[in-house]
């Protein structure tokens, strides 16, 4: 069997055979959970070409791994999913574009400032 290039776009079947979409009774391939997954998460953004087939990149699949391993290995919902990829985006932006950064170190430092405090006081009772 000839190996694709990595770089290469991979068809839904080859996406669900990487994600191990298998239906354990008859053992064929679940494609209907990534086409679900494509509706309910923006983040998947498949090519889609002539014939109506989808092919996906590298970071269509990264972001598909993700999203089985969250839901089917550690059991979050579809909007917990959503929240935490939301969030892990957040953390991508440039940093002269969030003008939070400043009353963000402000709250950190009052943080760590409670964090040490706690921890003293524990000393103490020690």
């Amino acid at each position: 069997m000839i190996q694709k290039n990595n770089e290469a776009y991979k068809t839904i079947g080859e996406v669900a055979k990487d994600l191990n979409l298998v239906n354990p009774k008859n053992g064929k391939l679940n494609t209907h959970t990534i086409r679900f997954w494509e509706k309910e998460f923006k983040q998947i953004k498949p090519k889609i070409f002539a014939g109506k087939r989808r092919y996906y990149d590298k970071n269509s699949i990264k972001v598909l791994k993700k999203i089985r391993f969250l839901l089917k290995e550690k059991g979050l919902t579809i909007n917990g999913v959503k929240k935490f990829l939301v969030n892990e985006s957040s953390f991508n932006l440039d940093e002269t574009s969030n003008r939070s950064i400043n009353t963000s170190k402000k709250n950190l430092k009052t943080k760590i400032q409670k964090i040490s405090n706690l921890i003293k006081e524990i000393k103490k009772i020690d």
